[in-house]
């Protein structure tokens, strides 16, 4: 089943696209023009200084953690405001997870990670403190496709760590400063712009929320397992209720194993409402055998 479309609402739309191919053609044809190199245009190019120039700026932009913290931050300080969780803490600076949020006497551990098709997604370590863990995507990269990255994130990375490292992830959270911009627009609003919640200033849709396995997958005694329900994990059910997110903004994700001959492989699932609207092929997990 080709089901890629479907992990997400959202897309990169053509328009998005469009309008970055076209800045792309005009940043290539003006910029000979722009410094003080005082080289021509055939100079200019054969240098080499607009390539080092994009490079520079990818590693700036990979490296910095502002924007994404300062997005959960406000989504965090909001909640707290609104007496929906007791208190959070920023951890990221010397633990292997970023936030601990305090909902009463339980704790959620979230993990902040970027559009989810890299490395980084792989890193992560669910504490011992921790009642719920939720990996919280932000992608600071509007070119960049969020289907691609969903199953990416989802079934190439997550799925394969929960089963060979043995570590549960309860939940994900797709869902950033770009979300319902013109960068990125959002379906939701777009049917309904009432759905919008201003914090801070600024206008965000409802987020997308993913429900992992409650226990790990694992071929000999565990599967199949279920998954949590939108009230089992505290956090995502309070964002659920205050940015007026309804059942489509939910996915479950079903992770089912299997042994074929000395491999174990993986199947993802996604449902909506309990009916499949994505699925996988059976992948091998290479790092098993």
């Amino acid at each position: 089943m080709s089901a890629r479309p479907l992990v997400i609402l959202c897309e990169l739309s053509r328009d998005t696209k469009d309008l970055m191919d076209d800045y792309v053609e005009a940043l290539k044809a003006q910029a000979h023009l722009i410094g003080r190199h005082g080289m021509n245009k055939e100079e200019f190019w054969r240098s080499g200084l607009f390539r080092a120039a994009i490079e520079r700026l990818r590693g700036t932009q990979a490296a910095t953690i502002h924007e994404k913290r300062s997005f959960v931050e406000t989504v965090l300080d909001y909640l707290k405001k609104q007496g929906k969780i007791t208190d959070w803490t920023f951890s990221g600076s010397g633990e292997r997870h970023d936030y601990e949020v305090r909902i009463d006497n339980r704790i959620c551990v979230i993990e902040a990670k970027g559009c989810l098709d890299g490395n980084n997604t792989n890193i992560f370590q669910r504490p011992a403190n921790a009642d719920e863990l939720v990996i919280w995507s932000l992608c600071q990269n509007p070119g960049s496709d969020p289907r691609h990255n969903a199953w990416s994130g989802i079934h190439t990375r997550l799925s394969a760590e929960i089963i060979h490292r043995k570590e549960r992830v309860d939940g994900l959270i797709i869902w950033d400063m770009l979300c319902g911009t013109k960068g990125r627009v959002c379906p939701k609003l777009d049917e309904k712009p009432e759905r919008a919640t201003e914090i801070d200033g600024f206008q965000v849709p409802p987020p997308c929320l993913y429900l992992f396995p409650r226990t790990i997958p694992d071929v000999r005694n565990n599967p199949n397992p279920q998954c949590w329900q939108i009230d089992d994990v505290k956090f995502l059910k309070i964002l659920y209720d205050v940015f007026q997110c309804k059942a489509q903004d939910v996915v479950e994700i079903s992770i089912e194993v299997q042994m074929s001959g000395p491999n174990v492989e993986r199947r993802t699932i996604w449902k909506r409402g309990g009916a499949i609207v994505a699925d996988s092929k059976w992948t091998a997990i290479k790092r098993a055998r």
